[in-house]
């Protein structure tokens, strides 16, 4: 071993050491790494920053923003809606969200399909008194799985293709990785239908910011314009499109009010006061096409569409709307804020926002333009929450992002335009066509993810430069010579998936591929199915709460504990190799190419 070899793998060794340690974060790593690499020589001055030029960050980056633009369409909830009324128990609804969230995920960040059917699974627990510790985890294992399947799907995926790249001088396909993907997905999801019985039933979720908020239900207003689906619809349909959010009163020819009687036929110009919490408020809206009071005033006063904030604040002592009605201190031509919504501790509201006088302690939702919500909120001496997401008034529901999403892919697959530039040309398309903001575009990329992968991938190819690859290559060559190239192909996906877990999959696959890919020369071997087992091991974390963010993103809303992700995830694990070398053996042939 050289010295420089010892210093590449010294760094690198460290560099794992603290990611395991966790207590500095992993972008800050990865830049002391990055800096250790210069420092050492290892890294050339002029090829330090190259990482974060690197094709891989402008394909993450992209593919974040178009998961968000998604996201915030509402096309899945929509698209569920039909399925909704019969999964009343788990064993349909384990397989339903859990496929739904694998397709999802072959096509936008696995976190993302993740997070936009949560709320499914937390209505239908709601509904049928399902557990959400049975739903939840089968949805996050699901969503790594069914990133296999394409090669935007996960992270690894990219990362492997330009080490084939580099290595054979043309880069994997958009669907190369389908045919191993589909089965693996496949076996994983019928596991997943029956292997949910596995995990602890009816644990109770960790107290998390929304239970800070238990307050009243808000109260909205909302009108039936003449081209609603509401029209002519009756008060109990309308409350099952909102999954909680229910009708209070409806307000007839500006004066009568009607009680909200279940078998009410709706009219155009119906003014609906509804109530419950404002991401039901926001759903039953969207679906039933009803217009927001606060919506229409805020386009009859000219308030900025292009980035509207929506906050939820408290109604001081010393504030000036006390004692009075949003009409009478004229919220929209004054301060350039619209009401959308207010709650009242121990009282229900009955009168219309604009009518309605403020008192102490009053929650309201306010929109208005992003950069002057701060100054107007002082004005108002409204004290602002803070904790949560509020999606009333702010989300754009529309099929133009999931269109973009479908050019950008279509594009892709036909060979036309590289993935990167296919994925960046999508999320300026949907900047452009204000589907995200450009406020709400940089709260949403994951910033420490770009700069581990730009930070990482200098250090990673050090190991490759200094003849490092080679010589662990050796090293395993020796043990791989005593066994059938099946079984190293087995053994490179077991050391991914031993690995990830401690790791980030991205660092995984940007220290074991070129390793795989040395191995297999040194073998006299096809290097595509080893690069293939090392995507599958790093995208394959089911065993710890902390090596993916989907496992971490429900375990506090799942109850669940850090013993209980090996009760499903060794046996999914298990599964994975045994379905995914066989299948990989079976597409990308061990001898030749």
């Amino acid at each position: 071993m050289t010295l420089d070899q010892a210093m590449a793998f010294g760094i690198v060794g460290v560099t794992i050491a603290l990611f395991i340690h966790g207590r500095l974060p992993y972008d800050l790593v990865a830049l002391l790494a990055l800096l250790a690499g210069v420092v050492a020589g290892l890294i050339p001055m002029k090829d330090a920053f190259k990482g974060f030029a690197d094709d891989i960050v402008i394909i993450v980056g992209s593919a974040l923003l178009v998961s968000a633009a998604v996201a915030k369409s509402g096309v899945v909830e929509t698209a569920m809606r039909p399925l909704v009324p019969y999964l009343r128990t788990a064993t349909m609804q384990v397989p339903i969200l859990a496929g739904a969230v694998m397709v999802l995920s072959a096509f936008v960040k696995n976190i993302g399909a993740l997070a936009l059917f949560m709320p499914v699974a937390f209505q239908l627990a709601r509904r049928t008194g399902t557990s959400p510790s049975s739903l939840l985890m089968p949805m996050a294992f699901a969503s790594l799985v069914g990133g296999l399947v394409t090669l935007i799907g996960t992270s690894p995926n990219i990362i492997v293709s330009r080490v084939r790249e580099e290595i054979l001088g043309e880069p994997y396909g958009m669907f190369d990785f389908a045919p191993v993907g589909l089965a693996v997905a496949a076996a994983g999801l019928v596991f997943l239908t029956l292997g949910w019985r596995l995990l602890p039933q009816g644990r109770r979720a960790a107290a998390g910011m929304e239970a800070a908020f238990a307050m009243e239900a808000y109260t909205t207003e909302a009108r039936i314009a003449e081209d609603s689906p509401a029209v002519g619809m009756t008060v109990a349909e309308i409350d099952a499109m909102g999954g909680g959010a229910r009708v209070a009163t409806v307000i007839r020819e500006r004066f009568r009010r009607l009680p909200a009687t279940p078998a009410l036929a709706l009219r155009a110009g119906d003014v609906l006061l509804l109530q419950g919490e404002p991401a039901e408020l926001e759903r039953l809206t969207a679906r039933a096409g009803l217009l927001l009071a606060g919506e229409k005033h805020a386009a009859a006063g000219g308030a900025p569409a292009e980035d509207p904030g929506v906050v939820e604040g408290v109604v001081t002592a010393d504030s000036p709307l006390l004692g009075r009605t949003a009409a009478e201190i004229d919220l929209q031509r004054r301060h350039g804020v619209a009401l959308l919504a207010v709650s009242r501790s121990g009282h229900q509201v009955t009168r219309r926002l604009s009518a309605l006088r403020f008192r102490l302690g009053d929650v309201v939702i306010l929109k208005g333009e992003s950069e002057r919500l701060p100054e107007t909120l002082g004005e108002l001496r409204v004290l602002p929450l803070s904790g949560r997401d509020i999606a009333l008034g702010k989300r754009r529901r529309s099929l133009v992002p999931a269109a973009v999403l479908g050019v950008a892919m279509a594009l892709v697959g036909l060979n036309l335009v590289p993935v990167s530039i296919a994925f960046f040309g999508a999320a300026v398309a949907l900047l452009l066509l204000r589907a995200l903001a450009m406020r709400e575009a940089y709260e949403t990329v994951e910033w420490s993810v770009l700069v581990l992968l730009g930070a990482l991938i200098p250090v990673s190819e050090t190991i490759r430069t200094t003849g490092g690859t080679d010589l662990i290559a050796g090293w395993l060559s020796v043990a791989a010579n005593l066994i059938p190239p099946l079984a190293a192909v087995a053994l490179m996906m077991v050391a991914a998936m031993a690995v990830t877990p401690f790791l980030n999959n991205a660092a995984t696959v940007l220290m074991m591929a070129p390793i795989a890919a040395s191995l297999a020369e040194r073998l006299h071997l096809n290097p595509d199915p080893f690069l293939m087992a090392v995507a599958i091991g790093a995208a394959c974390d089911f065993l710890t709460p902390i090596g993916h963010q989907c496992n971490t993103l429900v375990m506090g809303p799942g109850g669940y504990r850090f013993g209980d992700y090996w009760r499903l995830g060794l046996p999914l694990s298990v599964i994975v190799v045994a379905v995914g070398v066989p299948m990989i053996a079976l597409v990308w042939p061990l001898v030749g190419r």
